[in-house]
């Protein structure tokens, strides 16, 4: 059954973050009967019972308070996050669960400890167009853009889920953006939220985007091939920015199914020029550092690790890389040295 989306309806629900680049006018219908699911399929949903997540992180940015009876646009996604939830799609739309604060709509099916049950919501409709299509966000991309030139890419990759992947990505945006280098920022994996564009943004990146702007809401259980593509999709409209040097964070532990098939994959092996690893503890360090070297090269070791100066020393003493902390990645030295040195063997490679 489908029914006419009263536009007053739309524009006073909470909008979540991952349907930020929807185009409000295209919202034309409601379809209540149960079908089909699909990942990025756009949903407005009533808040049943508040549970873990007590707000949703808006398209600006700001985080609204939820309470029982508000309606949200949303959209379904899987989630993969050991500290957190792992969460799937439902088979058809029923009763579920807001797993995320970026606004993801699933079936959770365990979680951490240390956290509460998830929101609950109930859905209210598929939203579609005017003909009756669901709506859902790999419809709304950035540009596609052809490669003339690319930029050398730094990716950032750790041991684990908040290992301090983001936060080294961070310092070295800025570090460069010091430097007087215009940097490009990408997360290519992960779970709908603005977080960690912003702090992109703040550091001085020239541009920042990720995922959710090749049309995905969470990248948990997508195919490698997408995934390859959207990577591909967003370095290229970085480097039409344009960029001196972009900055690639993959979410979650690098053993994780959809990094560590992203990692091995050759394509991705010939767009990242080096590596820059986040590790928790010395341990995470070395297994991951000697995992990540079968595939490319590993410029040092940031992450929690280098909030302990001892940690830090054992991680150097296994690996025989040095271990930088954000203050030092903030700089700029280490970081202009990396690039000056990736550049000059992409030069000598073209002789």
């Amino acid at each position: 059954m489908m029914t006419i989306i009263d536009n007053n309806r739309i524009h006073h629900a909470k909008r979540a973050f991952v349907t930020r680049n929807v185009a409000l006018d295209q919202l034309r219908l409601l379809q209540r009967e149960p079908g089909q699911i699909n990942s990025g399929d756009l949903l407005l949903a009533r808040v049943k019972e508040i549970g873990n997540h007590k707000a949703l992180e808006l398209t600006s940015g700001r985080r609204s308070m939820l309470h029982e009876d508000d309606e949200i646009l949303v959209a379904y996604g899987n989630r993969y996050a050991p500290d957190q939830y792992e969460a799937i799609l439902p088979e058809e739309m029923g009763p579920c669960d807001l797993v995320a604060a970026g606004g993801i709509a699933s079936i959770a099916l365990s979680w951490n400890t240390c956290i509460k049950a998830p929101t609950r919501i109930q859905p209210i409709g598929l939203v579609c167009d005017a003909e009756g299509a669901v709506i859902n966000l790999s419809r709304y991309t950035v540009p596609e853009q052809a490669i003339n030139r690319l930029p050398t890419v730094i990716a950032v990759v750790g041991s684990s889920m908040n290992a301090g992947k983001t936060t080294t990505a961070v310092s070295l945006v800025r570090g460069l953006t010091q430097k007087g280098y215009r940097v490009g920022a990408v997360k290519i994996t992960g779970t709908g939220a603005g977080g960690d564009l912003w702090k992109m943004h703040d550091a001085g990146a020239v541009a920042a985007v990720d995922f959710t702007d090749a049309g995905m809401s969470s990248t948990y259980k997508m195919p490698l091939p997408q995934l390859h593509d959207a990577a591909t999709h967003l370095v290229a409209h970085l480097a039409a920015t344009p960029c001196d040097v972009i900055v690639m964070e993959i979410a979650d532990g690098i053993y994780q199914q959809e990094s560590a098939g992203l990692i091995q994959s050759p394509s991705m092996q010939n767009l990242i020029g080096a590596y820059l690893f986040a590790a928790d503890s010395s341990t995470g360090a070395a297994a991951g550092v000697e995992w990540m070297q079968c595939f490319g090269r590993v410029l040092g070791i940031s992450g929690k690790v280098t909030a302990s100066p001892l940690a830090s020393r054992e991680a150097e003493q296994v690996t025989g890389l040095a271990c930088y902390t954000p203050a030092e990645l903030s700089q700029g030295d280490v970081a202009e040295q990396w690039l000056v040195s990736l550049e000059s063997d992409t030069m000598r490679e073209a002789l």
